[in-house]
């Protein structure tokens, strides 16, 4: 079964919806992004959290420091690298902490995922390139450049109740990840969190 992550969560309000909905992991966007939290605002939302569902840290180009910092304190259980992070970066991050690495991927040429997918890291996250963001566009990549065999990847870029079930079954991703795509007026929409749960855990 696909699994679902809905990222950008800043709030207490963001955090009782989806303890009722139970996706697979949340995100906590350290980076600079209108869905920033700091590391004691994470903290506090961790707290609450429910223990089946793992927090990711979402980070652009962070000192190493921190990142091993939040993870030791357990604020996040896995790592996701949305920047220009290269091997020795990621195989300095994993030789600190035992916790997956995910390393994104702005996909927008051919055999570009190849090559990324020689990374040290545990899992890809394919999103769509913009020369302004690094991630959280809203904006759908072409599902083409995917390679027939690619490691268990994440798949974001634009996914929304309307189209997330032609993405799985067009690219068969580990997960799922939306953050636009579950909001109303850049807030968390409990009912739009719902929808795409119970539609992704109905496909077969």
């Amino acid at each position: 079964m696909t699994k679902i992550k809905i990222c950008g969560l800043k709030s207490r309000e963001d955090i009782l919806y989806v303890n009722k909905y139970l996706p697979d992991y949340i995100g906590f966007v350290f980076a600079e992004s209108r869905r920033q939290v700091d590391d004691t605002g994470a903290g506090a939302l961790k707290e609450v959290l429910d223990r089946r569902i793992q927090a990711v840290g979402v980070f652009v180009n962070e000192p190493l420091e921190h990142i091993i910092k939040l993870c030791r304190e357990k604020v996040i259980d896995l790592v996701q690298l949305h920047g220009e992070e290269d091997e020795a970066y990621i195989c300095g991050l994993k030789a600190q902490i035992p916790n997956a690495v995910i390393k994104a991927v702005r996909v927008r040429r051919p055999g570009q995922i190849e090559a990324m997918q020689k990374l040290p890291c545990d899992y890809l996250l394919l999103d769509t390139y913009s020369k302004d963001m690094y991630g959280g566009s809203g904006l759908s990549f072409d599902r083409r450049l995917i390679p027939e065999h690619c490691r268990p990847f994440f798949l974001a870029g634009g996914l929304k109740a309307d189209n997330i079930i032609k993405a799985i079954n067009d690219c068969h991703p580990y997960c799922v990840d939306l953050s636009s795509g579950v909001e109303t007026e850049g807030k968390k929409d409990e009912k739009k969190i719902r929808e795409i749960i119970e539609i992704v855990r109905k496909v077969k």
